[in-house]
């Protein structure tokens, strides 16, 4: 046992930030020891990180993160809050470093796709008995929707398992075939409908048209699998229906989009339009640098139409974010953020394209569970947020070191 922990402990490290994800601000421990470890790699090894390739494209896609937020908080409208976020985010860089360390041996990445895959696993079991008895190790469940290990109080559980099922997709593909693929998409798909966040269906279903693509490589077998796919959530949908009083509440809400006023599409959005209307007026006002990163709440009042319902008469705070990727960028970091995402988009996906065969299958989980996370077509969690920000930067520490190169391989130990 004393060995295991010896060798193993760096991947231990790794995996103990999602098994605490469920539990608040606790998956901030192991990142942070991790973050320490990564600064002294970086201190005693300087000149063997310098030569390697995953540390320039982290330095390079941290800065596309971490600079917006910086020129941001100069003229914030919540100077303090803004600086916060600025100095807390630091973390992520000498975190990336130590999950390049960690992960650093090609053979650890199975193992590693495997372990993540168990713990979505665990989770999804822990939804079924909530789906199955009412209760869970989270406690009950919210009235509209499925809460399972993360609580009625913390309503992330549909997103976290649609970002994070490629990892359970593409284990299940390795070990049982198609036949574990379609098991596996069938016992995700039901906790995700029923968890209720709409923005998880959508990035579910993202990612079941890539790993759709990926398996059958022709437009008319896809077509064929898609429609299959269709079916089977139509029919999962409408059964959901008929037993779930919150899922047929959330689809009620969401049909009132087919009346087309801008009223019904604001209630079918669960008031989104005006949030995004709000930021957009925002981002206008401070097209540079925004209004200061995680300041939308502290500024929504001046720019919120009169009588939105999202203003608090008290303390005259709003939404708490823009709830969409680019306008979280333009309205709280203006466009020097949008700009500076969008290199930082396009560095990574270059990465991926000059990969070779081996280091992209490495990639594919993370790289898949990113895009889910970011498609812009869809509405997100605020992504400088602690907790969202957390998990977003996990995943890249990990596209990053699945994407270094054998022959940069770094060999540093610590004591």
């Amino acid at each position: 046992m004393i060995l295991f922990l010896r060798t193993q402990w760096p991947l231990i490290l790794l995996l103990l930030v999602p098994v605490l994800l469920p539990f608040g601000r606790t998956a901030e421990a192991p990142l942070s020891i991790a973050a320490i470890i990564g600064v002294i790699l970086l201190l005693r090894q300087h000149g063997v990180w310098r030569k390697s390739a995953s540390l320039g494209l982290m330095l390079l896609l941290f800065a596309c993160y971490w600079l917006p937020a910086f020129f941001s908080a100069f003229d914030s409208v919540v100077p303090a809050k803004s600086w916060e976020t600025v100095a807390g985010d630091l973390r992520f860089l000498p975190f990336a470093v130590f999950a390049g360390y960690a992960l650093r041996q090609t053979n650890i990445w199975p193992r590693m796709q495997c372990l993540i895959a168990l713990i979505v696993l665990v989770w999804l079991l822990d939804a079924w008995l909530q789906i199955l008895t009412g209760f869970s190790l989270g406690g009950a469940a919210d009235k509209e929707h499925l809460s399972g290990i993360f609580g009625a109080d913390n309503l992330k559980l549909g997103p976290v398992l649609a970002v994070l099922s490629p990892f359970l997709l593409l284990e299940a593909r390795a070990r049982f075939s198609r036949t574990g693929l379609i098991a596996a998409f069938l016992f995700l798909l039901v906790p995700i409908l029923l968890a209720g966040e709409r923005a998880s269906w959508l990035s579910f279903a993202l990612v079941c048209l890539i790993m759709l693509w990926r398996e059958t490589r022709a437009p008319l077998r896809f077509a064929v699998w898609c429609m299959a796919a269709l079916t089977g959530a139509c029919f999962v949908a409408a059964i959901a229906w008929q037993t779930s009083p919150g899922f047929a509440a959330r689809m009620q809400r969401s049909l009132l989009v087919l009346q087309g006023t801008h009223s019904a599409v604001d209630e079918a959005s669960a008031g989104r339009l005006r949030i995004w209307h709000t930021a957009l007026a925002m981002g206008a006002a401070h097209p540079l640098n925004g209004v200061g990163v995680r300041g939308f709440r502290y500024a929504y009042a001046t720019y919120a139409e009169p009588g939105d319902f999202f203003v608090d008469p008290v303390t005259h705070e709003g939404a708490s974010h823009a709830h969409q990727l680019l306008l979280e960028l333009f309205s709280e970091t203006g466009l020097i953020g949008v700009f500076a995402w969008l290199i930082g988009a396009w560095f990574a996906i270059r990465a991926w394209w000059r990969a070779d065969v081996p280091t992209r299958l490495r990639a594919l989980a993370p790289g898949l569970a990113l895009v889910a996370m970011c498609f812009p077509l869809n509405t997100h969690l605020a992504f400088y947020s602690a907790w969202w920000g957390l998990l977003f930067w996990w995943l890249l520490a990990l596209y990053c070191a699945a994407l270094q190169s054998e022959s940069h391989e770094v060999t540093t130990h610590v004591a």
